[in-house]
């Protein structure tokens, strides 16, 4: 095989834009998890309202995402991409002055405002700069970066939560974004957009915005029998979506993707599926940990980074070998292990060893990275230049939306368990079993997940 071509200073300056950024918005997603027993304690939070920092800030990155995906495909990805580095920064700094649970669930529905504008453009931008001959191998060492970040998040985020208060931990990735928007605006020169501009679909932003809206509306009111009502309204809506959609020129997103390429569909459904299974792990191990275990935040995070770790250390050596190797081979197998790092979480309970949540976290993470970056690959390998707008933000979408699922699962199975009562040591057998049954019902989401992964047929014979 011959040595891989020197990157160009163009290429070379996009990746430390992407790359720093990759690590930086991880980092402030996952510190915060570590942080919410301390947000809980000074706000006096109930279970309940506490899922709903996260969840608020995973409910505007997929009410926005769509949106700005298609904004930068008209008016430049870069453009989109340095202002949700600059919403990510002001969102951050009411956060971590918020006085109630009002606020700071604004500030996080703000964060990811602004994060849906990176998601959206962040592999557009890198699939636009480089070829299809390096790109497996970057979306790798992208995937991998962002793992990283992940995995520094909580042992960052605990240390500073047992040092300087939760508050701090909102600011941990300003640094890190002030240095992406200095590289972006003076070491990035030139702009990627579509070539045809088209106009914005009004109809479909709004249709879309609502629907995901009154999902997580319905949410809210978990798990009183009119909530299910509101959330098969809010799951009509993008149905409704879909189908108008279809009849638009320049749709949001281009949905026939999704009845026109198997490749793709297959691909997309695999990805919202093993996020749907596996965001949870973050929320779960930090209550588990902190809670029924009783260790400090800062410890806490250690263990936490067991698993993003694994994945960051393979996710580049499986993205490259999806450059060669069938992406349903490698993803299908994936799929399966993550499931069965899931059992080995749902089993256990309040007299576990700390061993077996580690040996648990390699298992997820291993087939977790087996899994990623081959799925990645396949989804913008599987579009013409033109449509790689779409497949990114396609990506970002199904991620965003399968961690928003994710969130909903744990908000259900935690209010079907706890009610509104807050977290404390009566409440704790309570606990441990809304942590098992979430663990187990995300093990059984990786089935049907495994056949789409399998089904999904061959990407080389597509090039």
């Amino acid at each position: 095989m011959p040595p891989a071509e020197p990157y160009t200073p163009l290429q070379r300056s996009v990746l430390i834009m992407v790359l720093l950024n990759a690590f930086s918005v991880p980092v402030m997603l996952s510190s915060v998890n570590v942080a919410l027993p301390a947000i809980a304690e000074d706000l006096s939070l109930s279970a309940l309202t506490l899922s709903w920092i996260p969840t608020a800030f995973l409910m505007a990155s997929a009410m926005f995402i769509l949106i700005f995906g298609r904004l930068a495909d008209m008016f430049g990805r870069k453009k989109v991409f340095l202002l949700g580095a600059a919403a990510v920064v002001l969102a951050s700094l009411l956060a971590s002055v918020a006085n109630s649970a009002a606020v700071l669930i604004t500030a996080r529905f703000l964060q990811g405002f602004g994060a849906a504008m990176l998601y959206a453009t962040q592999l557009a931008i890198v699939s636009s700069v480089f070829p299809v001959a390096t790109r497996g191998r970057v979306i790798g060492l992208v995937i991998s970066v962002i793992y990283f970040g992940l995995a520094s998040g909580p042992l960052l985020g605990g240390f500073v939560v047992d040092q300087l208060g939760w508050r701090a931990n909102f600011l941990l990735q300003i640094p890190i974004a002030v240095l992406v928007l200095f590289v972006g605006v003076f070491k990035v020169k030139g702009e990627w957009a579509a070539e045809e501009r088209g106009t914005f679909d009004f109809t479909g932003a709004i249709t879309y915005c609502f629907a995901i809206f009154v999902i997580c509306l319905g949410v809210s009111f978990l798990p009183r029998q009119y909530s299910y009502l509101i959330i098969a309204a809010g799951l009509i809506g993008v149905v409704v979506f879909f189908q108008q959609a279809k009849s638009r020129k320049h749709p949001i997103c281009d949905v026939m993707l999704f009845f026109t390429n198997r490749v793709f569909t297959c691909s997309c459904l695999a990805s919202f599926i093993i996020y749907s299974a596996t965001f949870m792990n973050v929320v779960l191990l930090s209550l588990y940990l902190q809670y029924l275990k009783g260790l400090s935040a800062t410890s806490a995070g250690i263990i936490m980074m067991i698993q993003p770790i694994t994945m960051a250390v393979f996710s580049p050596l499986m993205g490259k070998m999806s450059e060669h190797t069938e992406p349903r081979i490698l993803a299908s197998a994936g799929m399966a292990i993550t499931a069965a790092g899931l059992v080995l979480l749902g089993l256990m309970n309040s007299n576990s060893a700390i061993s077996t949540v580690v040996i648990a976290l390699i298992v997820t993470g291993l087939g977790f990275s087996l899994f990623s970056s081959p799925n990645v690959n396949a989804i913008m390998s599987s579009v013409d230049k033109k449509q790689l707008g779409a497949a990114a933000a396609a990506v970002a979408t199904t991620r965003i939306l399968g961690q928003m699922t994710s969130m909903v699962l744990v908000t259900l199975l935690v209010a079907l368990n706890l009610g509104t009562a807050q977290i404390e040591p009566s409440s704790y057998p309570m606990l441990e079993r809304a942590i098992s049954s979430s663990f187990f019902l995300a093990a059984a989401l990786c089935l049907p997940g495994v056949f789409l992964s399998v089904a999904r047929g061959r990407v080389h014979a597509l090039e």
